[in-house]
């Protein structure tokens, strides 16, 4: 327990954007997870929709611990930057994601390893679960597993999918998210990894679980290619931005050249080895590992795939996942 052993102000922010129909349950589970904390957590969903689109269905429930925050400017940097500041003097702030489903105890697990450890953060297990069948190739692509840990392992860096915050520490270290990544994504590798380079700690709760729902329209090759080539250009571009002075930037980028180079020759020869052997998840594997170092390669030199750019969609085009949702080939994704 924390020394000061003063039950915490705590507030969950929903980051949300056109997913109206995935709220209700959402909302429902929070509202009693958020009853069980002493004091309740205000839950706090940020609408990331310049239309407001989600207004309707928060405002509904005014007066459960619930507040609806409207954040027009695009971007996922930008909502979160929001709930920084709407989060006020409160103790906590956790993060999650409106394609989220947090497992029954979920806020207890989080706020009980913060209060143990003091860390200045904590991470929890975000397992996928699949809404329809994959593509064999894309289940064995391994885009879709999740890395588990021991509650209490000491994390470089964390997603901020279903993250909690100590908000004296973070205010303390300067932090915020840059916007830079606010369209790409990378900005929750960036401020994560920021926060321990000035000190912070980040712990894991391997109990606090969220499920992540996949919808159909991600459960193809071209969409996983896609994710693998982004995570690997933000990757380089978060690479460069900790590194100060342009000599150093310089080395950096011959570093990255060098290393994408060598892994692409690895990874054609193991693809070459995957055809010869029919062997289905190792071609899955390597062409994956062959769209990172290229984003890798190209991030370092300061191309960003726009992942989250902004265009015209109907709202709610995928229907809401429910508990009997389908898994594809049998199974929620597990890390």
């Amino acid at each position: 327990m924390r020394a000061d052993d003063v039950d915490p102000s705590t507030v969950v922010a929903v980051l949300t954007y056109r997913r109206t129909a995935w709220l209700p349950a959402l909302l429902d589970e929070l509202e009693e997870q958020a009853s069980a904390l002493s004091p309740p957590a205000e839950v706090l969903v940020i609408d990331n929709d310049p239309a407001g689109s989600a207004a309707d269905v928060v405002s509904s429930r005014a007066g459960h611990h619930v507040r609806y925050v409207h954040e027009p400017v695009p971007g996922i940097s930008a909502a979160r930057n929001r709930a920084l500041g709407e989060a006020g003097r409160a103790d906590l702030l956790v993060f999650l994601d409106d394609d989220e489903l947090p497992s029954p105890g979920w806020l207890t697990h989080l706020v009980g390893t913060w209060q143990v450890s003091g860390a200045a953060a904590v991470a929890g297990p975000v397992p996928a679960r699949l809404l329809g069948p994959a593509d064999p190739w894309v289940a064995a692509s391994g885009t879709f597993d999740r890395a588990r840990h021991p509650t209490g392992t000491a994390m470089p860096e964390a997603a901020s999918g279903n993250l909690l915050l100590d908000l004296a520490q973070v205010r303390a270290l300067g932090l915020r998210f840059h916007e830079g990544f606010g369209l790409t994504g990378g900005e929750d590798t960036l401020f994560t990894r920021e926060l321990v380079a000035r000190g912070g700690e980040i712990r894991w709760c391997d109990e606090a679980e969220a499920v992540e729902s996949i919808p159909v329209e991600r459960l193809t090759r071209d969409w996983v290619i896609a994710r693998n080539y982004r995570c690997g250009s933000s990757w380089s571009r978060v690479e460069l931005h900790l590194t100060r002075g342009a000599v150093r930037r310089a080395r950096l980028r011959a570093v990255l050249t060098a290393r994408a180079v060598a892994n692409t020759a690895i990874a054609s020869v193991q693809l070459l080895g995957a055809l010869v052997r029919g062997d289905l998840a190792g071609r899955a594997r390597s062409v994956c590992t062959l769209v990172s170092y290229a984003g890798l390669l190209v991030g370092a030199f300061g191309v960003a795939h726009e992942e989250y750019a902004r265009t015209p969609t109907r709202l709610d085009a995928t229907p809401a996942p429910t508990t009997g949702a389908s898994t594809g080939p049998g199974r929620v994704a597990a890390g």
